[in-house]
């Protein structure tokens, strides 16, 4: 009997911990329901939707970079285009040098009223101003001087170079005379009043150079009135154009 009783023991033993055991595995199994499901797909759906906002977001970001590529290339060809439009209205430009006389100063002067006449040596500066980003280059010239209209004298300008964006300076003696005036001239009346106008003129020939490799011809013209006081023997006023 007691042996009975140990064996119906065991039983309800060994009962109890195959309940314990299938209870534990319901516990672990995940009944299948729609709302599983559901859980799943908006799961699903949430990576995808992060997954679009991350590529927009790397797509957003390279068409930025585009962008900005395309104004860097945009404001890099305006800064050429400046660059090459001052460059070729300032070093590419080529102007005529300018040929003027800047002083004069008697060294020999003799006139007679009758019969009226003068004879006179000047000593003059004469000045080649180029503005080029390049140097002047001419040739040989002459300065011819004028009384009304008449040649009184000359002047010879031997050939040399003005450097670029410079003044070149030379010194060069005119000897005039009246042997060409007419009688009927103003001349008499001019020596008398003390004052005799004189105008003198000139071209000067040659060829501007830039970079050793551009060559233009140029020429400088010059056109300079000046007034001789013949008391003081003064050059006074004088103009150039």
């Amino acid at each position: 009997m007691e042996f009975i009783l140990r064996i119906s023991q065991s039983q309800l033993t060994l009962l109890e911990i195959q309940e314990n055991s299938k209870s534990q595995h319901e516990e672990r199994t995940v009944p299948f329901s729609f709302d599983n499901i559901a859980m799943a797909g908006q799961s699903y759906e949430q990576r995808k939707t992060g997954t679009e906002s991350a590529a927009e977001a790397s797509k957003e970001l390279k068409r930025k970079k585009r962008m900005k590529l395309v104004v860097y290339a945009a404001a890099f060809a305006i800064f050429q285009t400046i660059v090459i439009l001052v460059f070729s209205l300032t070093v590419m430009r080529i102007k005529n040098p300018k040929f003027r006389l800047t002083s004069v100063t008697v060294e020999d002067l003799t006139a007679a009223p009758t019969p009226v006449s003068f004879n006179m040596k000047l000593s003059a500066q004469v000045a080649v101003k180029n503005t080029n980003f390049g140097h002047f280059k001419f040739d040989n010239t002459t300065i011819w001087s004028d009384y009304g209209g008449v040649g009184v004298g000359e002047a010879f300008v031997a050939r040399g170079r003005s450097k670029a964006r410079s003044t070149k300076k030379m010194n060069v003696t005119v000897e005039l005379n009246s042997n060409n005036i007419p009688n009927n001239s103003s001349l008499e009346s001019d020596i008398k009043a003390g004052f005799v106008a004189l105008i003198c003129h000139s071209k000067l020939s040659g060829k501007v150079q830039l970079m050793k490799l551009i060559k233009k011809k140029k020429s400088a013209k010059m056109s300079c009135a000046m007034l001789l006081n013949m008391e003081t023997r003064v050059v006074q006023d004088i103009n150039c154009q």
